[in-house]
């Protein structure tokens, strides 16, 4: 099987479009992590991600007839727009099926490539069956954003410049995997020549369908994925690729949100370039790897596949990548309601930077307060300020890796309603377009009193809600089959402390 692969990679026709990227050290990671890690900048590429490659290459190897009829794809994306490019490089036509969430960026780099761009649904199952409906309607050819033998040998020619660009020994490459074509074509091509090279995947720890495979032994469909990183949220892992994935894939990391946006401003540190979630999951695994396994003075290798992010999403980021960083703390703190009980604990908290600092008066006993500090992994983890404020006396609780209190409680402290009763807090994920949270709203429905809502817009394919529902104890039993009934990802935080501190 490798061999296959291996001459389909070696004869694949990708620089029609693509450009050989450069294998660019990280200087400063690899200083502070004690490794040497180098970054494949598959984000230059013309349509800034390495989808190009697979895209092109299975055009190439279309027939006359085939051409003529033109092609279709479905895709929130990169696949997208290196179909849109390949096509307009062939001078044929593209169809591109888009769910109406994807980002408008990307919808315009199909569109200023060629593609014709068709928006149908609010996800990608949907957008698929359309493409497929067109299929047989139009009797166009479907080109596979993964699962085919001549887009995994277009996404293989990365680890034939990888392996060329760098002479000596590689101890380790990591690859973002979402349906498998670009991990399977770098495992295909360095397992067959250089079999002690370990090949590892990185997922979000949200959408993991290649780890979920390799545990079961099969492909399997995860019943949620997560959408932070857009371009690998896939429920199934492809058929082609796991074949080659089971065999040669060495294992599979999966990295928080939190982790990946860390990710995404070391490579920022190191390149002075903007990477998209889905594209910093190679930095985060290494990270993750290198603290795990304890190792030094190796080569690590990252993929950086991709720089299509929304500008909006950026503050997300910057939101979070201190706390992935291990370099900043969320905690809660009860002080005494009295005068001098703020300047007590900004002595307790020391040289400390306090990054937030949220409070509201609520009753003349204690005063609950929301604050961000500052911290280092090393030199001043977390764990030792909560525990340096408990010695002084102050009750705290670690909110770090609190969903609920880092997306909305941090924006809505002093919320506390006394007279509110029978209240159940519920936090919501639902896909993010024109009109959108109103659909939420009307499907939520007038049943239960509203008595506190929380929306953000994050720039990203999903909007986050927080709301609270006064309902009557004995209609508890009802809940679960109503919100099933709006079909949107949910969670129940009514028992989540930080909804209790500061909101309930």
């Amino acid at each position: 099987m490798l061999e296959h692969y291996v001459k389909k990679i070696l004869t694949s026709r990708v620089y029609d479009v693509a450009i050989e990227t450069p294998l660019q050290p990280a200087r400063q990671l690899s200083e502070r992590i004690g490794n040497q890690i180098l970054l494949k900048r598959e984000d230059l590429q013309p349509v800034f991600s390495f989808k190009v490659r697979g895209a092109y290459n299975k055009l190439a190897q279309l027939s006359a007839e085939e051409l003529a009829r033109g092609v279709v794809t479905a895709s929130a994306g990169n696949h997208a727009q290196g179909v849109a490019l390949a096509a307009k490089q062939l001078g044929i036509k593209a169809t591109i099926v888009m769910p109406r969430t994807t980002p408008e960026l990307k919808v315009q780099g199909v569109r200023a490539r060629g593609g014709k761009v068709v928006l149908h649904g609010d996800a990608f199952p949907e957008a698929l069956a359309y493409s497929l409906k067109l299929v047989e309607e139009k009797g166009y050819v479907y080109i596979h954003p993964y699962d085919d033998p001549d887009v995994i040998a277009g996404q293989g020619t990365v680890a034939m410049e990888i392996l060329r660009q760098h002479q000596g020994p590689i101890d380790a490459i990591f690859v973002p995997v979402g349906g498998g074509g670009l991990v399977a074509g770098i495992a295909a091509y360095v397992k067959y020549l250089y079999p002690q090279t370990k090949v590892i995947g990185v997922e979000p720890d949200d959408s993991n369908c290649l780890q979920a495979a390799m545990a079961a032994g099969e492909r399997v469909v995860l019943e949620q994925v997560g959408l932070f990183a857009d371009g690998v949220a896939v429920a199934q892992i492809g058929q082609h690729t796991f074949e080659i994935c089971r065999h040669y894939v060495d294992e599979v990391i999966t990295v928080s949100t939190d982790e990946i946006c860390a990710a995404i401003k070391d490579i920022y540190d190191d390149t002075r370039s903007i990477t998209e979630p889905a594209g910093a999951l190679s930095v985060a695994g290494i990270k993750k790897y290198v603290e795990r396994e304890g190792v030094s003075g190796q080569v690590l290798v990252g993929i950086d596949s991709g720089a299509n992010v929304n500008f909006d999403r950026l503050r997300h980021v910057a939101e979070r990548a201190e706390l992935g960083e291990k370099r900043e703390a969320i905690i809660a703190v009860t002080i005494p309601e009295q005068p001098g009980s703020f300047k007590a604990f900004c002595e307790a908290i020391g040289k400390r930077q306090i990054t937030e600092f949220n409070y509201r008066y609520h009753t003349d006993r204690e005063a609950h307060i929301f604050v961000g500090v500052q911290t280092h992994p090393e030199n001043d983890p977390r764990a030792a300020l909560v525990q340096g404020l408990r010695d002084k006396g102050f009750p705290v609780l670690d909110l770090t890796d609190n969903e609920l209190a880092k997306l909305h409680t941090r924006h809505m402290v002093g919320g506390h309603a006394v007279g509110v009763s029978n209240e159940m807090v519920l936090r919501f994920e639902f896909p993010e377009r024109p009109g959108a949270l109103f659909n939420f709203l009307n499907k939520l429905g007038g049943r239960w009193n509203i008595s506190m809502f929380h929306y953000r817009n994050h720039g990203a394919a999903d909007g986050r809600v927080v709301a609270g529902l006064q309902v009557p104890a004995d209609e508890r039993h009802l809940v679960p089959a109503a919100l099933d009934k709006i079909g949107y990802r949910y969670w129940d935080e009514s028992e989540n402390p930080a909804y209790k501190l500061f909101l309930g």
